[in-house]
């Protein structure tokens, strides 16, 4: 059964709530985002900006913050296309094939929403550690894994891949393929039923999977604080430096990489509005 619109919901007698409940409830959701987003949010601007913006800008441009900075943007910059990939080849998959072993797979994609961050790390340096076979080889290979930055991706990778599949799942579900049966019985090829057909229905929930991957893979600390090392000016993140800036009493650094996380954070969703409400229209 169709879910009804909230105005419509409302205008029923049976299931209109009382003045006095509307407000409580509204009252309720804008002190609980006041104290748990925006009094938090608004201190992090303010102790980053306390002592002014030439601190602020000094801070942000010491070496080891401007390191973190792009080692966060490369990694992030790495991860979206290859989870692009894999996110709507799994959703391709999963919705539109029949096969053995789909349930396996389909459960096996929320391993990483199931799985603990730092026990996520953990098992990358189980299996590619120097101690072990496969890591001491690669590492007599000249390609080393742990404690460098290819460990970073994946361990980002690993906690950001499903979010994009997640998101394209559902919706293909949904919408079924008898778009895509129509193109192939017209006289498309697969490559062009994709581009014209399938594609442009998932772009959407597609662009929405790819935002969200985005946010956390800038903001992932405990698989890649497992398998960085902590090596200044070359393994840390924008995370894992706001830790040790802090740890070490340097304050205004470490608001101000929050500060940069955040404002990355509040463009992002910016982006989902606009596009929620292009999409709306």
């Amino acid at each position: 059964m169709a879910s009804l619109p909230s105005s419509t919901y409302q205008q029923n007698p049976a299931t209109r709530d009382t003045r006095w409940v509307r407000w409580l409830l509204i009252a309720t959701a804008l002190s609980f985002i006041s104290i748990m987003l925006v009094v938090p949010l608004l201190s992090v601007f303010y102790e980053a900006l306390k002592d002014g913006w030439q601190a602020y800008t000094a801070a942000l441009s010491e070496p080891d913050a401007l390191s973190a900075i792009w080692l966060t943007l490369l990694t992030t910059a790495i991860i979206l296309p290859i989870n692009t990939l894999i996110g709507v080849a799994l959703a391709y998959l999963i919705t539109r094939h029949k096969f053995r072993g789909k349930f396996i797979i389909t459960t096996l994609l929320d391993l990483p929403f199931a799985v603990s961050p730092v026990v996520a790390g953990l098992m990358f340096v189980l299996v590619f550690g120097a101690n072990t076979l496969l890591g001491g080889w690669l590492e007599s290979m000249g390609i080393q894994i742990i404690f460098a930055t290819t460990g970073i991706v994946l361990a980002t990778l690993f906690v950001t891949f499903p979010f994009i599949a997640r998101e394209l799942i559902p919706l293909m579900q949904a919408q079924g393929d008898s778009e895509e049966e129509a193109a192939l019985t017209l006289g498309a090829n697969g490559w062009q039923m994709f581009w014209k057909v399938t594609l442009p229905n998932i772009k959407w929930a597609l662009l929405y999977g790819i935002i969200l991957t985005n946010a956390r893979a800038m903001g992932e600390f405990g698989a890649v604080s497992v398998v960085s090392g902590h090596i200044r000016g070359q393994t840390n993140t924008m995370p894992l430096m706001i830790e040790i800036a802090y740890n070490e009493y340097a304050f205004t650094l470490a608001f101000a990489l929050s500060s940069l996380l955040a404002l990355l954070a509040l463009i992002t969703l910016a982006v989902q509005a606009l596009m929620s409400k292009k999409q709306s229209h």
